[in-house]
């Protein structure tokens, strides 16, 4: 039998023999043997639950899609167009080809895409918000469309109906225009009187039924106020292009003197800082 032969000196200076245990019959301790085994398999689950969400998630499992930001719009309308696109799975989604897709709805004013690995899109929406409508020709029929702050015609089947609050405006250059297509610039700030007036807490254009533009030379343009029936028949406004509170109230206060007197009148002018009315019959403006 072999074994490891060591001399050890004691403090006298005697020499002595220490035999070692044989290495064959060292005893090994059976609870390191199976750390070792239970690390090794979690390094193997380790590394197939990696490859699972690198590769395996990504490239074979569906994707799964969350929007943000939708008030009006319902999300399985734009579920269709991504549908439409043949996206299955996350590694096949393209964000470029989906903001192309859902840019396409005039009622959408932005889309952002956040790929969120391994398998989730996240589609934040920004809807356009209507501040006054119009009708147009679409395909051959007339359309109440709406008109955004920015000028930009589009259609919310969704809010459609509660619209009621914004007012209708007529005159506009609609010949032409298609959904999601802007009005000339000079008409912009028009859409920003009408938007700053319809935030404030009274309800003005809940008394106008109609305003109508009246385009002038040079590209300068005027306004014509059409209270509702209820207020006053048959009875129309002039305004210049600044439409705001205090004409509104004006306007307001005005129509109360009339239908108080009980005069016939048929047009009231605001124009020029001033006020004056026609009766009808009467061949000029009385102030």
């Amino acid at each position: 039998m072999s074994g490891a032969v060591s001399v050890k000196r004691d403090l006298g200076g005697m020499d002595f023999l220490m035999k070692s245990a044989p290495t064959g019959e060292r005893k090994k301790d059976p609870r390191i043997t199976i750390a070792k085994i239970v690390v090794l398999i979690l390094i193997v689950l380790l590394a197939l639950e990696a490859v699972f969400y690198t590769m395996v998630i990504p490239c074979l499992a569906p994707v799964k899609v969350q929007f943000a930001g939708l008030k009006t719009i319902p999300s399985s309308l734009l579920m269709q167009k991504l549908e439409d696109m043949g996206t299955v799975t996350w590694i096949e989604f393209d964000s470029g080809r989906a903001v192309d897709a859902l840019s396409s709805f005039s009622c959408i004013e932005s889309v952002g895409v956040d790929k969120i690995f391994p398998d989730k899109v996240v589609i934040t929406i920004k809807e356009r918000q209507a501040v006054a409508k119009t009708i147009m020709n679409i395909n051959g029929r007339s359309t109440t469309v709406q008109i955004s702050e920015n000028g930009v015609v589009f259609t919310n089947t969704a809010s459609v109906s509660a619209d009621s609050d914004i007012p209708l405006i007529s005159g506009l250059p609609v010949e032409g225009m298609q959904l999601g297509m802007r009005f000339p610039s000079k008409f912009r700030p028009l859409m920003a009187q009408v938007a700053a007036i319809g935030a404030l807490p009274q309800k003005y254009f809940s008394a106008i039924s109609e305003i109508q533009v009246l385009q002038k030379e040079y590209g300068n343009y005027e306004l014509v106020l059409y209270p509702v029936q209820g207020q006053r028949n048959h009875v129309k406004v002039l305004a210049d292009r600044s439409l705001n509170e205090e004409a509104l109230k004006r306007m307001l206060v005005i129509l109360d003197v009339v239908n108080s007197i009980e005069l016939n009148v048929s047009e009231i002018d605001l124009r020029y800082g001033s006020i004056s009315y026609k009766a009808e019959g009467e061949g000029a403006l009385a102030r």
